[in-house]
């Protein structure tokens, strides 16, 4: 099931990630790894092929090291590991979620040693400041990914579209979405979460942040919910809950949603789970103000003081190494978080170009210390989407947002 791991690239709402080249360089881990220690590592998994290539990676670490890594494929991963740290036994080596990290980096939860890795300089620039606090680079970028329209090509076919029909604007998906839902399926799905749905608001030209301004209630933010509204109510809109399905790549690779709005992470779920399902990723299409997608990373976190922080440096490394984030691509699809590794990614997935080609003017969902829980609340809110008018939806993220900028900012 889908869970909060997949996470932003840049701070500030609206800032595009582009494969910029960064220095060479870095330090190095803190030498020879003593053998026979036992690490836990706890990640938020999209399926079993993400969870496989992961366990792989660790073994292979932990062969050439003399040590073991057990892996726990969280079932929420913020809930496990807010219990492991208010327990005072946080894993070694966990995956830390976009909406969670500014608030673990000023509370002191984790540890800066980014900075301390072999290949430190590697990493795409923008991924770097997302992950830097109070100017401090602190844990290294995991991957990145940002959202594609996947279409199924059984149901496509079946209706009689070709390629021509492939949408670029909004116009143009709700047509498609309205030829595509028949009895048995919808025409689009997506999760119902600012995840998603916020990609609306920003191609209606709306964002949660404008400069030092919360904007949440914006009349672009509104239009931007009241065009999904629109497909709800023609009854070519459904999410994964009312498709008995745990996400969007479920419901897609069911046949209960003939298209999702999900990143190149579904290529792995697709290979694992639904092996005979056609399809094809194209870039989500544009809005009245213009394209506009959303970039998600997570970082490998590790808890500040940590016993084992020699070897655990030592497997970030291995993990994050160009070789390592190429063989979890081809496994689950992520892109790499480093220029070189981005760059062959490109190469070796010309069937994700749309996913590459989505960089260009990806934003980054808010991800301020204290945002976490206006977004948890505003995903709940979500829950009335389909009945409830945009504005009302809009007033308390905003409220919430302010209260929580203000107190990050005072």
């Amino acid at each position: 099931m889908r869970t909060s791991q997949w996470s932003a690239v840049a701070l500030a709402t609206g800032l595009a990630v582009t494969l910029a080249a960064c220095s060479s360089g870095g330090g190095a881990a803190d030498g020879d790894v003593e053998s026979g220690q036992e690490l836990t590592m706890l990640i938020g998994s999209s399926g079993d092929a993400e969870t496989t290539a992961v366990q792989e990676a660790a073994d292979a670490w932990a062969e050439e090291t003399g040590n073991t890594v057990e892996v726990v494929a969280a079932n929420d991963l913020v809930q496990q590991l807010g219990q492991g740290f208010s327990g005072n036994n946080p894993p070694d080596l966990f995956y830390m979620p976009w909406d969670q990290f500014q608030s673990y980096a000023a509370q002191g939860f984790i540890e800066p040693y980014a900075e301390d890795l072999a290949n430190a300089g590697d990493f795409l620039p923008a991924l770097v400041e997302q992950f830097s606090y109070d100017g401090q680079f602190y844990c290294a970028p995991k991957d990145f990914s940002t959202l594609g329209l996947q279409i199924n090509l059984e149901a496509w076919e079946a209706a009689g579209l070709t390629d021509a029909d492939i949408p670029t604007d909004w116009d143009q998906l709700a047509t498609v979405a309205q030829t595509l839902t028949t009895g048995d399926q919808v025409g689009l799905s997506m999760g119902r979460e600012y995840a998603r749905v916020g990609v609306f608001m920003n191609q209606a030209g709306g964002s949660l942040v404008d400069g030092d301004t919360i904007a949440a209630d914006s009349a672009e933010n509104a239009e931007g919910l009241a065009y999904l509204q629109e497909l709800i109510a023609a009854g070519s809109l459904k999410f994964p809950q009312e498709l008995e399905a745990g996400w969007g790549g479920e419901a897609f690779g069911l046949g209960k949603a003939a298209m999702v709005i999900e990143g190149p992470w579904i290529n792995g779920a697709m290979k694992n789970d639904f092996p005979e399902r056609k399809y094809i990723s194209v870039e989500l299409p544009a809005g009245p103000a213009g394209p506009s997608t959303f970039a998600f990373s997570n970082c490998w976190g590790m808890p500040v003081d940590s016993e084992t922080r020699g070897a655990t440096l030592d497997l970030i490394e291995f993990l994050t190494s160009d070789e390592q984030q190429l063989a979890f691509a081809e496994a689950f699809g992520v892109i790499p978080s480093t220029e070189a590794g981005s760059a062959a990614y490109a190469e070796q997935f010309p069937e994700n170009e749309a996913f590459v080609a989505g960089v260009e003017y990806a934003a980054s969902p808010v991800a301020f210390q204290g945002a976490a829980a206006a977004i948890a609340d505003f995903n709940t809110q979500l829950e009335q989407i389909g009945s409830a008018e945009p504005s009302s939806l809009l007033a308390p993220l905003q409220s919430n947002l302010q209260a929580a900028y203000d107190e990050a900012n005072g």
